[in-house]
């Protein structure tokens, strides 16, 4: 179906109140989506190679520049150019649980409370609690809260399989 010359595009969307887009047909809507999700699509491989780019440039230097100040993972800045860069390294910590719980126990059996060292979550997966017997999760349903998250849509044709 054309639309006329004044048809709004991905980059009219932010200047059009959502009530204005929602009354639009909904082939335009379709179109709308389509070239924003390509956009997207387009854009995140564009970040991951420039990512990669970046990387390949600073990689070795800012891991000089750690080495330097005696560190392993966090900031470092240095220059390029008339450009600072600043090289971040996010520390990334992983804990076995297995081995955690055998701690927690150990700290319990001494009397103390574990509670003053780590933080104790507990956390059922819904499929398990779905398999579960009935009257296993009537025990836990006080303390089950179900709430959801956000809605999305996809436009396609109709005959789309």
């Amino acid at each position: 179906m054309p639309f006329p010359d004044n048809t709004p595009t991905p980059e009219d969307l932010p200047d059009i109140s959502v009530q204005d887009i929602a009354q639009m047909p909904v082939e335009l809507l379709a179109i709308l989506q389509h070239e924003i999700d390509a956009r997207l699509k387009r854009d995140k491989a564009a970040k991951t190679r420039l990512d990669g780019a970046l990387s390949v440039r600073y990689a070795d230097r800012a891991a000089e520049e750690r080495q330097a100040h005696g560190k392993d993972t966090g900031t470092v800045r240095f220059d390029d150019g008339d450009f600072t860069i600043v090289a971040d390294l996010p520390k990334r910590v992983e804990w076995d649980q297995a081995q955690l719980a055998a701690v927690v126990e150990r700290i319990r059996a001494a009397g103390d409370d574990p509670a003053q060292y780590v933080d104790i979550a507990i956390k059922v997966p819904e499929r398990k609690y779905t398999a579960w017997p009935a009257s296993i999760r009537a025990e836990f349903e006080p303390a089950r809260t179900v709430g959801s998250g956000s809605p999305s849509f996809r436009l396609e044709p109709a005959g789309t399989p």
